[in-house]
């Protein structure tokens, strides 16, 4: 349960640090890089001792480890352009239900036992992250491109069912530890590239406080990844519920900071969300 618990605070803990990101005029491509090598470092610093040479004998963990790498840079640079095109509101609530794929992948591929009381905590989940996500009056523009928020919506969910899948079955030697950073290193490889590209280009400026704001948002970014793993193994729950209270919970502790620390409005419509959220967790729970 600690796991569980760490791994939604370091997650919301992200929130606020992106939150604090505008009002400091960091550029986020800059510090994500950052972010990514930061994460990499954490993860090899307090379990490198873990590393086991053997590993590299057993190759599919590295398929899997460069396959997150894309999704974790590629998610996020199409979350920066959809954003644009599609809206803040479109490009959230896209994120944040993709969890229904990772749900379905894993009730169906690992044979989960189903509940009417299991599927009435999905449901009540699903509807308070739309409703805590969705503004009151919708702010986006006409123009829109369907197609990113698909791809936001399918590749969000299998980020989250292949981190799952890779610890249940590829991971006998690696820990999960080491995986989750060798992946954010990769992503930060790949990141790199990308922003020395835009440097050449002259798209780019370094500022040297976009490091610092990389380097803060590194670690709760890699314990955040780490602990959701950690939780899969501890809890003694179905996986598909753990990975439906964990996002429901970061949704509501991240709607009560934003009403708490950044004067977020309050509307019904946002209280019913967190209501629908909070039951949702209790009934997950007391389904387990």
């Amino acid at each position: 349960m600690i796991p569980l618990l760490l791994s939604v605070l370091s997650s919301s803990s992200i929130f606020v640090i992106f939150k604090l990101f505008k009002k400091y005029g960091i550029d986020t491509f800059q510090a994500i890089v950052v972010n990514y090598f930061t994460a990499f470092a954490i993860g090899f610093i307090l379990y490198g001792n873990t590393w086991n040479p053997e590993c590299l004998e057993q190759s599919d963990w590295m398929y899997y480890a460069f396959v997150c790498a894309l999704l974790f840079i590629g998610l996020f640079l199409l979350m920066g352009k959809s954003a644009q095109v599609n809206g803040v509101a479109s490009t959230s609530i896209a994120i944040k239900m993709s969890m229904a794929i990772s749900l379905i992948f894993m009730i169906v591929g690992y044979g989960e036992s189903i509940t009417l009381l299991k599927i009435l905590g999905i449901l009540l989940a699903f509807v308070g992250v739309y409703l805590v996500s969705k503004p009151s009056k919708s702010n986006d523009g006409g123009n829109s491109a369907l197609w990113m928020l698909i791809a936001l919506f399918f590749g969000g969910g299998a980020l989250d069912f292949i981190l799952n899948y890779v610890q249940n079955t590829h991971l006998e030697l690696l820990q999960d530890s080491l995986f989750s950073a060798i992946g954010l290193g990769i992503a930060g490889t790949i990141g790199l590239l990308i922003l020395i590209v835009r440097y050449i280009q002259g798209k780019a400026k370094f500022q040297f406080k976009n490091v610092i704001a990389g380097i803060i948002l590194g670690v709760p970014n890699y314990f955040s990844i780490y602990l959701l793993l950690r939780s899969y193994e501890t809890t003694g729950w179905n996986d598909s519920t753990v990975l439906a209270i964990t996002n429901v919970s970061v949704v509501l502790l991240s709607a009560i900071i934003g009403f708490a620390a950044f004067k977020e409005a309050t509307t019904t419509q946002k209280i019913i969300g967190l209501i629908s959220a909070i039951l949702a967790i209790c009934v997950l729970y007391i389904a387990n």
